[in-house]
């Protein structure tokens, strides 16, 4: 009789044991669930996180990133040799169509070197120069500048530079990045350099990334 009423006590305290772990297991969990719940991160705060890896970006042989975020290389057509200014001179530049605000990110790595408005030309803008110096690359009609943007700060590829816009002489109906690569010498200004056409470098056989 006594050993069942020890049996007894034990399958109970067993039970009970087992009860108050699987409470205890709730309710933290529950604490952790309410923690995590929080404001969404910005898209900054995204592409900080994704960096040259995320789903969105693409890479082309030549090593250039897409400069607008979720823009795949079959997108982009080749603007370079389009007129402008009712034919008075040649584009030079890829105009890359994506929705007001998308993220435009460094399409290779390299140093701020101008941060410049121009009401009648690329509006805000942003050139970089590659770390060797023999390359600029231009990003204009922004809508903004990343948060921090500053002339000085050293760029990886993929980092962001900021929004697709339309600011300067661009048509507010079609927002888009007015990207262009120019072929710098020592001597070169952040305006100056030899214009090369952007498009072969990143449409060629792109791979997502």
């Amino acid at each position: 009789m006594r050993r069942l009423t020890l049996i007894t006590v034990i399958a109970i305290g067993s039970v009970m044991s087992f009860l108050l772990a699987g409470l205890f297991l709730f309710a933290t969990n529950g604490d952790a669930m309410r923690k995590d719940d929080g404001p969404a991160p910005s898209p900054e705060e995204i592409s900080a996180a994704l960096g040259a890896n995320g789903p969105d970006s693409y890479v082309s042989p030549a090593g250039l990133m897409m400069p607008v975020q979720g823009i795949a290389p079959t997108r982009i057509v080749d603007t370079y040799s389009a007129a402008r200014a009712g034919g008075a001179r040649v584009h030079n530049a890829l105009d890359i169509m994506a929705p007001r605000g998308s993220l435009v990110i460094a399409a290779a790595e390299g140093t701020v070197e101008r941060l410049h408005y121009s009401a009648g030309g690329g509006g805000i803008t942003a050139y970089v120069r590659s770390p060797d110096g023999q390359w600029m690359y231009y990003y204009a009609h922004l809508d903004s500048y990343a948060p921090g943007l500053a002339v000085g700060q050293r760029l990886s590829r993929g980092d962001a530079i900021g929004r697709v816009g339309s600011t300067g002489n661009a048509n507010a109906a079609w927002p888009h990045l007015h990207f262009a690569i120019h072929r710098m010498t020592a001597r070169d200004r952040w305006y100056q350099g030899a214009p090369v056409n952007p498009f072969p470098l990143l449409a060629a056989n792109g791979r997502a990334r």
